[in-house]
């Protein structure tokens, strides 16, 4: 098990975002839909996309890596009955985004398995969506709980009216893959609209589907016989971008993060103007000022300040445990509500005990005491899951002294060489890959 050691840091200069960890699981995936050439550019160099990818290798896509962040894909003959191997589906088992290989193989070959899919440890992460999506289309499900196995099969998908239980991110891009090719209209409402979802419809649509809505939470798919090759390119992180305005703040460091795809951002720049946080728009890219202290606002009759996830347009959960970190070094309060996974602010003991004031109402809500006055203390800790493993980068980057974080594989399935590209700015972390 690796660990990172980190010294607090002040960052200067430009950082880069990587390519959209959430949007290359979805895109990769829609690959499985067409015989033909798919190329996929910008791709994150992550465990989680690097694992996805060797998953589809080993159902005989052929691969091509034409750079780092540059794939070739051709799904021309893919091996069913890997599906069902013992390796297979222990690596798939171990990995979130499997899961959305069932609509692609569902949709040209009417029949899949797939595992339980691993992921975060942030709660109950249930996948009802998806299987009652393919039910509507007209496939049969069935599970065997003894093995955590599914089967998925249909000999014709129709199109079908749903209306989603949840808008899911991960339900509606299986849904959308598995309909592209079904037969007639499907519609999908109360649909997920993020920029990832978005971008699946548009590379769907340079394959040669019918995809009306896009953008919406109320998607038409017109089904169409066969889709064809095509070529993409994936959005930067938002939820990297986020990471890197939390890290200057709490650092008191003036940077530039380069091409943001700000319009996409949505409501993340000004959820973190309201914890205080100067920044400003160059272009595509955004300027944080260096910062000696900044003040959570308050609402306009003087109460608490609430920051809560929503389905988009509102703040995406991924950022929940960045806003609570940062906003543990302001001056003022603030309610944070995770309302999606009720395990995501179970690693505020971590920041308590640096110091931090913070206050665990429920699995739901943490209320933060900012302390501008007091830094945080070095402490070791454990990474628990992706996005708690950046708040705690973070934490660390700010604190007067030296910290140790084990369990990094953790940051590295969403962060690409998170550890190089920060030094590269002024920040002293040191790699160790094995836990001392």
């Amino acid at each position: 098990m690796a660990s990172f050691e980190v010294t607090g840091c002040t960052l200067n200069g430009e950082i880069t975002p990587q390519g959209a960890k959430n949007e290359a699981l979805q895109v990769i995936c829609a690959t499985l839909l067409t015989p033909e050439k798919v190329t996929i550019r910008n791709i994150p160099d992550i465990l989680d996309v690097n694992k996805l990818i060797e998953l589809l290798t080993d159902l005989g896509v052929e691969v091509t890596r034409e750079k780092q962040s540059v794939c070739s894909f051709c799904a021309k003959t893919i091996h069913l009955d890997r599906l069902q191997t013992p390796e297979f589906m222990r690596k798939a088992a171990n990995l979130r985004g499997s899961i959305m290989i069932a609509g692609p193989l569902l949709s040209r070959f009417g029949l899949v398995y797939a595992p339980r899919p691993g992921g975060d440890k942030i709660g109950r992460r249930r996948l009802d969506t998806h299987f009652i999506g393919f039910e509507k289309l007209g496939a049969r499900f069935s599970y065997q709980p003894d093995s955590l196995f599914y089967r998925i099969e249909a000999k014709q998908l129709h199109g079908a009216y749903m209306l989603l239980d949840e808008a899911s991110v991960t339900g509606t891009a299986n849904i959308l893959m598995a309909a592209a090719m079904a037969k007639g209209k499907t519609t999908i409402y109360n649909a997920a609209c993020e920029p990832y979802v978005q971008q699946l419809c548009k590379l769907l649509a340079r394959m040669g589907a019918n995809i009306s809505g896009i953008g919406s939470n109320l998607l038409t798919v017109e089904g169409v016989p066969q889709l064809g090759g095509a070529d993409h390119v994936i959005l930067p992180d938002m939820i990297e971008v986020g990471s890197f305005i939390g890290m200057a703040a709490m650092t008191h460091s003036e940077i530039t993060i380069k091409s943001t795809s700000f319009d996409d951002l949505g409501i993340i720049p000004d959820a973190f103007r309201r914890l205080g946080i100067r920044l400003e728009r160059r272009d595509d890219d955004i300027h944080i000022p260096k910062q000696t202290g900044y003040e959570i606002e308050t609402f306009i009759d003087g109460s608490i300040m609430t920051i809560a996830d929503a389905p988009w347009p509102g703040l995406t959960p991924d950022l929940i445990s960045v806003m609570l970190v940062v906003a543990t070094q302001a001056k003022g309060s603030v309610l944070i509500h995770q309302k999606m996974f009720e395990s995501r602010l179970f690693f505020v003991d971590k920041l308590i005990d640096m110091g931090a004031q913070i206050i665990l109402c429920d699995p739901h809500r943490a209320t933060v005491i900012g302390n501008d006055c007091l830094k945080l203390r070095p402490t070791v800790m454990t990474s628990p899951d992706i996005r708690a493993g950046v708040a705690l980068l973070i934490a660390a980057m700010s604190a007067d002294g030296k910290s140790i974080i084990h369990n990094i594989e953790q940051i590295d399935r969403g962060y690409q060489n998170i550890d190089q590209r920060l030094n590269a700015i002024g920040a002293s972390i040191i790699r160790h890959e094995e836990k001392f």
